[in-house]
């Protein structure tokens, strides 16, 4: 049983660029059966990052992984962090502070998740979104291909204000369209965060089950001070850096919760 996160290189990843619109990005494949898109959280595809997507794989699906910033493989630093975040914050691509906004990077993952969904097997794919990529997982729910978001630690956009923190990181058509399909039993939603996590604001969530309803399930980890899981409050990165291999573990608890969400809507058998 390992104290540290599980990490992975990107050995058995082929990798290829993907164009959307206006957009090009680096995209990463490997696996075989139902398909995710997962969406690197800030600094980038990281060794924890890599283990999770490892995971997926292990677990039956086909997954790719658009380099959306950084560098593929890169280990997380303070330096590293601070580069990745300055251009995430001038980037049209992303808008980190506009609220009500629409994306160019929704439009990107819906056609990512569009052109998966053509190639694999099951009724469609689900989409992973984490730290500042979090809401763009529900925001490619606007697509018919999509019938699984996971909404992991949505940290976009910055919670600099009241506006914000209620943000659901998409426009209000967008919200609209997912909101539709969630009522109509099209897709469904999985939130993660920590309770002490103060760049992920608890309003956000309050925000998108207000819009989703039943569609919308929540896992909240305790980083409260003296919390059983051991978790510092500053703890962020539920599906990543969090997780430990060990029986009973929250944050392994709430990646195996993921996985059976995903095989659930996705229609993979439980392994």
């Amino acid at each position: 049983m390992s104290e540290h996160a599980p990490i992975a290189g990107l050995t058995g990843w082929t990798r290829a660029p993907f164009v959307a619109g206006e957009i090009t990005h680096e995209v990463f494949e490997r696996g075989s059966g139902p398909g995710i898109v997962l969406l690197p959280e800030i600094p980038g595809m990281t060794p924890e990052v890599m283990g999770f997507a490892d995971h997926l794989v292990e677990n039956g699906f086909t997954v790719v992984i658009p380099s959306l910033f950084g560098d593929p493989g890169r280990p997380a630093s303070p330096g590293y962090l601070a580069q990745s975040v300055a251009k995430v914050c001038v980037s049209t691509e992303f808008r980190a502070f506009a609220t009500g906004a629409h994306r160019p990077v929704a439009d990107y993952v819906r056609a990512l998740a569009t052109d998966l969904a053509a190639r694999t097997p099951g009724p469609g794919v689900g989409v992973i979104g984490m730290c500042f990529t979090g809401g763009f997982a529900l925001a490619a729910a606007a697509s018919e291909s999509v019938l699984a978001s996971v909404v992991s630690q949505p940290a976009a956009p910055f919670p600099l204000g009241r506006a914000r923190r209620l943000d659901p990181v998409m426009s209000p058509d967008e919200l609209d369209r997912v909101a539709a399909r969630a009522a109509a039993g099209s897709v469904c939603a999985l939130g993660l965060r920590f309770s002490e996590d103060q760049t992920v604001p608890r309003e956000r969530f309050a925000t998108i089950a207000a819009a989703l309803g039943d569609a919308f399930e929540v896992i909240e980890l305790d980083s409260s001070p003296g919390n059983p899981g051991g978790f510092s409050r500053g703890a962020h990165s539920v599906l990543t850096g969090e997780v430990r291999e060990r029986p009973g573990h929250p944050a392994a608890e709430a990646r195996a919760r993921t996985v059976a969400f995903l095989r659930e809507r996705l229609a993979l058998p439980a392994a």
